[in-house]
């Protein structure tokens, strides 16, 4: 059954009411004119209500529950004040609009800190650690999250919020054939990592559409969850640090795991390019470390044998100096 047999059964059944409310005095006619109205401005209402998320309607339902207490307490205090029976009636109701109004609203504005109404919260023991991951669309796209999984050293469970489905959904579907193909292959890894390698994902709904920036959604998302947050990107991991949310940066790890070289160590190394200063030539190890040779120009396309002079660790990563060995 789908939305529109919904509604018009829902139409169906206030006509019907209508016309059986009416029928004794006549007018039975009119009475389901007046269902088939009412109904249909309702029907209207909920239309104009899409934007409203369930957690909203939840936060907004649990304020006013709060507000009801609170005006319950609040109008019972005041039965001991010297007020006329009537007096009294005026002031019940009136403390009773103020506080459901004041609950609402504070429940809505602080729908994100309402945590037991989010998906995949539970409740936990303080000293417990955080057991979900959220993960970015560049640590998707990036695809090393797949041979992470593979080893096992990866066991969070990992959230998909949807905005970055979403977000993946819009590269898969870009005019630009690379863009396309990148988005194309970061679907394909979530369904790897998900239906062959066994990987605990978990899909979350909430969008935080008042937040228009993916990146910025992260991190409000990952605040709230008390997730920690799997990515590439280098400002996202600047920004979310600052913030106090931990980050597992792809990066960071590979470049702890490449191997150790010292000064003096001797190595073998094709020279593929041309270096930034003069006479330089550029080589790469198999894990992609960058090694430059000095006086080496003459060289390019050559296998040669180069000691290590000094190791440069950059935010891009890791740079050997090396020169020819004679």
């Amino acid at each position: 059954m789908n939305l529109l047999a919904v509604r018009l059964l829902f139409i169906i059944a206030s006509a019907l009411v209508g016309f059986m409310a009416m029928e004794p005095r006549g007018l039975g006619i009119v009475g389901a004119l007046s269902g088939v109205i009412v109904s249909g401005v309702i029907i209207l209402a909920e239309m104009g209500m899409r934007r409203v998320s369930t957690r909203g309607l939840s936060s907004t339902v649990f304020g006013l529950i709060l507000g009801l207490i609170m005006a319950k307490l609040v109008s019972e205090a005041l039965t001991l004040a010297p007020l006329s029976s009537s007096g009294l009636s005026v002031a019940k109701v009136v403390v009773t609009l103020i506080f459901c109004y004041l609950g609402m609203v504070i429940g809505l504005r602080g729908k994100d800190e309402f945590n037991i109404i989010i998906p995949y919260v539970r409740l936990r023991r303080q000293d417990q650690s955080a057991e979900l991951t959220l993960v970015d669309t560049s640590a998707v796209i990036d695809g090393r999250i797949l041979d992470i999984s593979k080893t096992r050293f990866l066991e969070n469970k990992l959230v998909i919020p949807k905005f970055v489905l979403k977000e993946l959904q819009q590269i898969a579907d870009s005019t630009d054939p690379i863009k396309r193909q990148r988005g194309r292959r970061g679907l394909e890894i979530l369904h790897t990592l998900q239906k062959e390698m066994g990987q605990d994902i978990m899909l979350h709904e909430e969008e935080l559409p008042d937040i228009p920036e993916v990146d910025a959604k992260l991190v409000k998302l990952a605040k709230i969850l008390e997730a920690k947050i799997m990515t590439v990107d280098f400002n996202l991991n600047r920004v979310a640090s600052l913030q106090g949310i931990k980050v597992l940066n792809i990066n960071e790890l590979a470049n702890a795991l490449k191997p150790m070289v010292f000064p003096g160590e001797e190595m073998h190394i094709k020279l593929l390019k041309e270096g930034k200063e003069h006479n330089q030539a550029i080589g790469y190890l198999e894990d992609g470390t960058m090694v430059v040779v000095e006086d080496a120009r003459r060289l390019i396309g050559q296998e040669v044998k180069v000691a290590v002079t000094s190791v440069l660790q950059t935010q891009a990563g890791r740079m050997i100096f090396t020169k020819i060995e004679r």
